[in-house]
């Protein structure tokens, strides 16, 4: 759980801190724009002066300084109005554009210098360069860039990692089944021997289905990885036999029930695997009883083409902040937990069954409710 909070406490740094550099590239941009703004209308200014010398110059007047800042200006859109809104000259406007309307819209925005010339004016209509609209937009795209950039960066390092660590997983859940098949055999041996040293003996029995048992676990650890090939099997006799199996290793103080329709279902499922998720459920809710009093109900349901298993327990129930962490690999809340249990139990529910597994329900003190949906046998 530390791990988790510690991750978490990562991600809102970078968060933050990407934030921060947005906001500070945007402001730098911003301020930029806002100097070149006022740099082409003070170069506005002189133009429209520039116009106004050639307006009211005589034969005599030399004109070749205002002419050379008139022809100068090959960026800024400009175009010169009556006082009867009549385009009287107009540069830096391309071919296909309405130069009346444009003037008018230039008007209406207020980009205007007014020159009086003789008894009327005119009026200097102007927009922003091409530069300066480009300029404008380029942080846009470049943030939008870049978080394209990070998102592809951060699907693939999480993918890689999601790799590693089903490789990790997997290679030690066969190197477990491995390691446990030596033992295991012995332990059938000798249970063979002790059947016929002492034929009376009632907890030969018992000793014997537990060794079967450790088979079944070894033999689950080896399909981790594998695509086990899922066939049709009853849910009902599953689940009695999760809850057997509970019965005999649970403080009678834990009631476990299970609540089926009349007839049996059946899915498409690898029983073995199937079967270790839900006594995982069942052993998780035990645990969140904390030694205590209380009730685990089992449901099976059918809702028109899902199957559904609700594991509900009365126990200390998960916070808020932590149900969208439960399936995280090294996510617990137990002081001795490994934080693996939910996550392969998802693994074995959504990649190997095509279903789907989720806490449909908790609350802190009153318990909680895991859900399984499955396909129906078609």
């Amino acid at each position: 759980m530390q791990w988790t909070d510690r991750i978490r406490q990562v991600k809102i740094w970078l968060v933050a801190a990407a934030i921060i550099i947005a906001v500070t590239s945007l402001l730098v941009s911003h301020l930029l724009v806002r100097d070149l703004q006022k740099e082409e209308q003070r170069k506005m200014d002189v133009w429209a002066q520039a116009m106004n010398f050639v307006n009211q110059a005589d034969e005599n007047t030399d004109l070749s300084l205002a002419t050379a800042v008139i022809e100068g200006n090959n960026t800024i859109p400009v175009i010169v109005l009556s006082a009867e809104d009549e385009v009287m000259d107009y540069r830096n406007i391309e071919e296909d554009v309405d130069v009346q309307k444009y003037a008018l819209r230039m008007k209406a925005a207020g980009d205007t210098i007014r020159i009086e010339v003789f008894d009327t004016y005119q009026l200097v209509c102007y927009d922003e360069s091409t530069m300066l609209k480009r300029l404008t937009q380029y942080p846009y795209w470049a943030l939008g860039i870049v978080m394209i950039f990070v998102v592809v960066a951060i699907f693939a390092l999480l993918s890689s990692k999601r790799a590693e660590q089903n490789k990790v997983w997997v290679g030690l859940s066969k190197e477990t089944a491995h390691q446990l098949g030596t033992p295991i055999s012995s332990l059938m041996a000798w249970v063979e021997v002790l059947k016929e040293t002492y034929p009376q003996d009632e907890l030969i029995p018992e000793l014997e289905n537990d060794v079967k048992r450790l088979e079944r676990i070894a033999e689950r650890f080896s399909k981790i990885g594998s695509l086990p090939e899922p066939v049709d099997d009853s849910v009902n006799e599953l689940l009695d036999r999760v809850i057997a199996y509970m019965d005999k290793r649970t403080s009678q103080k834990v009631i476990i029930k299970g609540h089926y329709p009349n007839h049996d279902v059946v899915v498409k499922m690898n029983a073995s695997l199937f079967e270790w998720v839900v006594e995982n459920l069942c052993k998780n809710a035990v645990d969140a009883m904390e030694g205590g009093s209380g009730k685990i109900d089992l449901w099976l349901l059918e809702e028109d083409d899902i199957v559904a298993i609700e594991v509900a327990d009365t126990g200390k129930g998960i916070k808020k902040k932590d149900i969208k962490n439960v399936f995280r690999p090294g996510f617990t809340t137990k002081q001795r937990g490994w934080g693996l249990g939910l996550s392969l139990a998802k693994r074995i529910v959504e990649q190997y069954h095509h279903g789907h597994i989720y806490v449909k329900d908790s609350e802190v003190g009153r318990g909680t409710t895991f859900r399984i949906e499955m396909r129906k046998k078609s």
